[in-house]
C-alpha cells in the first residue's frame, strides 16, 4: 500500500476527516469521520508523519481544489482562502479514476456514441467519460485546428452518427470560446462535462431525428423538450454528484431561467449557443445545412448584452469558416478550410476542387487574404462530392508559416 503524507497543518480543529489517517509504515491513527480534537492531537498526528492511502489523496486534493475555485467565484479574498483547512468531505465522484483514452477524435466519438446509447445502462460511465473528456481537452490544446477540422468533417458523415459528433463538437467549440474569454480550468471543465453529456437522455433518439425524413412528431417534441430533466437523472445514476455540470445540462435549452450565479450563467449560455450552432450546421433529410457564416448570423441575430458578447467571441473562437467546412474561391475553386487565419474571414484552404468541376490531387494552403484567392462563399458540405484526404491537408497545414 502506498501512503501520502497529509497536510496536517491544514487540519481543522473539532472536524470530522473524511479519510482514514495511517502512519508511513501502515499504523492506523484516526479512522475516517473522527475529529482532530486540538492543535496538541493535530501536533502529534504531525510528529506521526501521518499520511492516507493514494486514492483517498487524489479524491481529498480533487475536493479541496473544488472548495478553492467555489470561495474564489464567491468573491472570497486570495488571501481568505489560502487560509481555508482541507475539506472535512469528500465526494464519491472525486475517487474517479479517468480512463486513459488512446486513438484521435473518431475513436472518441465511437467510445462516447456508446456510452450516449446505453445511459443508465452504461458500465463505468465516469471513468470513461472522465478519460474522454481529458483526452479532449489534451487534443484541443495540442492543435484546435486540426479538432475542428476533424470533427466538422465527421459532422457531415452521417454513417458516423450525429449524437456523439454533436457533443464532442460542442465540447470543443465551448472550449476555445471559454479560453478566448479567460474563463478558468475548473469551470472550462465542468462546461466541457455538460457538452459530452447533456444529450445523454436522447441520445439514439437523436440519431433518428437526424435521419429522419418528416419533421418531429408531437411525442419527440415532447421528448426534445424533456430529455434535459432526464440526461440530469442519468448522469446522477451514473455517480455524478457535481453540481455545476448538472445545472449546465438541466438549464442548456433555457439557460436564464431559472437564476443563477454569473458564471454559472454564462456557462449555461455558452452550452446552448454551441449546442444551436453545430446543430444548425449539421445538414436533415427536411433540410440542408446552414454554413458557417449563416450559423454565426442566426446565433447573434436578436442576441443582447452578454449573449451578444458570448456570441461574438465563439464566432471568433472558431472563425466565419471553420477547418473542415467548404468555401468557394473567387477563382471559381472549391476549398476545405483547414486553419483559422489571424481574422475570422480569412481562414487558411486547400482547393480540392478545380473551377472546371474537376478533383484536386496536390494540396497546397493557401491564405484567403490576398485577392484572386479570397473567398466568394461558404458552400454546403452536401454538394461536395470530392472526399478530402485528412493526411495530405496535415501536410499541406505543415508548410503554413508560424
Amino acid at each position: 500500500m502506498k501512503y501520502v503524507p497529509i497536510p496536517v497543518d491544514m487540519l481543522a480543529v473539532g472536524k470530522p476527516l473524511p479519510v482514514d489517517v495511517w502512519g508511513p509504515s501502515g499504523q492506523l491513527l484516526l479512522r475516517k469521520g473522527q475529529p482532530v480534537v486540538s492543535a496538541e492531537h493535530r501536533d502529534k498526528l504531525g510528529a506521526h508523519q501521518a499520511s492516507s492511502t493514494e486514492s483517498d489523496a487524489l479524491a481529498w486534493q480533487r475536493s479541496y481544489e473544488r472548495m478553492v475555485h467555489t470561495l474564489l467565484r464567491q468573491g472570497m479574498e486570495v488571501d481568505a482562502v489560502a487560509k481555508q483547512p482541507m475539506p472535512s468531505e469528500i465526494r464519491e465522484s472525486d475517487y474517479v479514476v479517468v480512463k486513459q483514452m488512446q486513438g484521435g477524435w473518431l475513436d472518441l466519438q465511437e467510445v462516447l456514441r456508446g456510452i450516449l446509447y446505453q445511459g443508465g445502462l452504461a458500465i463505468n460511465p465516469l471513468q470513461r467519460l472522465a478519460g474522454i473528456e481529458k483526452k479532449t481537452l489534451v487534443l484541443v490544446q495540442a492543435d484546435p485546428d486540426d479538432c475542428l477540422f476533424a470533427l466538422f468533417q465527421a459532422l457531415a458523415d452521417d454513417s458516423l452518427g450525429y449524437c456523439a459528433t454533436h457533443a464532442l463538437l460542442s465540447a470543443v467549440v465551448c472550449e476555445l470560446t471559454a479560453q478566448k474569454l479567460g474563463l478558468d480550468a475548473l469551470q472550462r471543465q465542468s462546461l466541457a462535462r455538460a457538452a459530452l453529456t447533456m444529450n445523454v437522455g436522447m441520445a439514439r433518439d437523436q440519431d433518428s431525428l437526424a435521419r429522419q425524413s418528416s419533421k418531429p412528431t408531437a411525442w419527440q417534441r415532447k421528448l426534445i423538450e424533456e430529455h434535459p430533466i432526464k440526461s440530469v437523472a442519468i448522469l446522477q445514476a451514473f455517480g455524478l454528484d457535481d453540481p455545476d455540470p448538472l445545472d449546465i445540462v438541466r438549464w442548456h435549452h433555457t439557460p436564464d431561467s431559472p437564476a443563477a450565479a454569473p458564471d454559472t450563467l454564462v456557462s449555461r449560455r455558452l452550452l446552448n449557443l454551441a449546442d444551436s450552432f453545430i446543430a444548425r450546421m449539421a445538414a436533415r433529410k427536411t433540410r440542408s445545412a446552414l454554413s458557417p457564416v449563416s450559423a454565426v448570423k442566426a446565433m447573434v441575430m436578436g442576441a443582447k448584452g452578454e449573449t451578444l458578447g458570448l456570441g461574438s467571441a465563439m464566432a471568433q473562437a472558431v472563425g466565419f469558416y471553420p477547418p473542415g467546412t467548404y468555401v468557394r474561391l473567387l477563382n471559381g475553386e472549391v476549398a476545405v478550410s483547414v486553419q483559422r487565419g489571424e481574422r475570422a474571414n480569412t481562414p487558411w484552404v486547400v482547393s480540392i476542387i478545380d473551377k472546371e468541376g474537376m478533383p484536386i490531387s496536390r494540396y497546397v494552403a493557401r491564405e484567403t487574404t490576398s485577392t484572386t484567392q479570397s473567398i466568394a462563399t461558404p458552400v454546403n458540405s452536401e454538394s461536395v462530392r470530392v472526399a478530402v484526404n485528412a493526411e495530405k491537408v496535415l501536410r499541406a497545414r505543415e508548410k503554413i508559416p508560424r
